[in-house]
């Protein structure tokens, strides 16, 4: 796993990916111009006998760009956490930056693009191209059974990665199961755009998260 995470660290493979997460690294946003960006590829973090996968869509310009830890110091992250810790998958329900004390309970959280895209929209290709590290990082967690997909985006990559087909229509709590039993979990993204509209609300997300851990414990 180390050598995944320095591998992913290091990849510059999608120039506008590229140029966008370390643009906004130097730019900053002005709540956080004192601190210092991480700017590069954001890699999965967990407990690697993990159960659980959760996936997203990429990290937050702001958030695991600049924390260098997924879906931390961002709002998408604040309402992730809350849940997966009501769930008993994260022993507290607060992502301020990597060095929080955060751990997550037989669970792992990835994404499926490991770079800051412009606008929270990576194109289908860069989501191709780090479908490498996904197909590694997946080898490194024989435990997985089930996957909780963040979006529609989320959900088409882990459909690819664990051969899904048909995939079903994309919808919160739509599951979808593979040949040898595992299992996804479809949930909208806990963005801003669906949280403060109340398209998802948090018994939303507990339900999938519950759903999650009866399945676990199967």
């Amino acid at each position: 796993m180390k050598k995944l995470d320095t591998d992913i660290a290091s990849c510059r493979l999608c120039p506008r990916l590229v140029n966008w997460r370390e643009q906004v690294a130097i730019e900053k946003r002005a709540s956080f111009r004192d601190e210092q960006y991480w700017g590069k590829p954001v890699s999965g973090f967990g407990d690697p006998t993990a159960h659980l996968l959760v996936m997203g869509l990429a990290p937050a310009a702001h958030g695991a760009n600049r924390t260098g830890r997924m879906f931390t110091g961002d709002r998408s992250g604040d309402w992730l956490y809350r849940a997966m810790h009501r769930a008993g998958f994260a022993n507290q329900e607060t992502s301020r930056d990597a060095s929080d004390g955060l751990v997550l309970i037989d669970a792992w959280v990835t994404s499926a693009v490991r770079c800051a895209p412009p606008d929270n929209k990576p194109l289908p290709e860069e989501r191709d191209t780090c479908s490498a590290f996904l197909d590694r990082e997946i080898a490194l967690l024989p435990n997985v059974g089930v996957v909780v997909c963040l979006g529609s985006f989320a959900y088409v990559a882990a459909s690819a990665q664990f051969g899904i087909r048909p995939r079903p229509k994309f919808g919160h709590g739509v599951e979808a199961e593979t040949n040898n039993g595992l299992t996804l979990l479809c949930s909208y993204h806990p963005s801003q755009q669906n949280t403060f509209t109340g398209t998802l609300t948090e018994s939303m997300l507990d339900d999938v998260f519950s759903r999650a851990k009866s399945l676990v414990a199967k």
